[in-house]
């Protein structure tokens, strides 16, 4: 099963690292979708199928809390995965976010840990195997 991925920063440039740690950690991909914040977010999920959001917290119009917020309110997206990947270091607001189902990596992250909560939260096993994840670039930490 390929995984359609909504990632949501307002920054391009982390965007683009998320998008190239999906890229390097073997799971099955299937379309990457892209909005920099909230409100895209919304627009990209009415028109698309996808199975899993990464989302920052901190962006402007509509910013990651108030996104999780109205995807729950909705009964047709009510179940997204989410994970949030941010630098929030509140671990008030770590432990509301698990509470609410939503798995957190924190940035800065590697493609080691992205995977590993990817896999938690969706249940989708291994395709590649963890010595090819190192090989590809063991130095990656976004």
């Amino acid at each position: 099963m390929a995984l359609n991925i909504l990632v949501v920063d307002d920054s391009a440039v982390m965007r683009a690292m998320i998008k190239k740690t999906l890229t390097l950690c073997g799971l099955p991909l299937g379309e990457i979708s892209e909005a920099s914040n909230g409100c895209g977010a919304l627009e990209v999920l009415q028109n698309s199928w996808v199975d899993l959001a990464l989302i920052d917290i901190n962006m402007p119009e509509m910013n990651g809390i108030e996104l999780i917020d109205e995807i729950r309110k909705r009964p047709d997206i009510a179940d997204l995965l989410l994970i949030v990947i941010s630098t929030e270091s509140s671990q008030t607001r770590i432990d509301f976010l698990n509470d609410m189902g939503v798995g957190f990596v924190h940035k800065p992250f590697t493609p080691e840990s992205v995977k590993a909560k990817i896999m938690e939260i969706t249940g989708v096993q291994n395709v590649e195997s963890d010595e090819n994840l190192v090989a590809q670039d063991s130095s990656s930490d976004f």
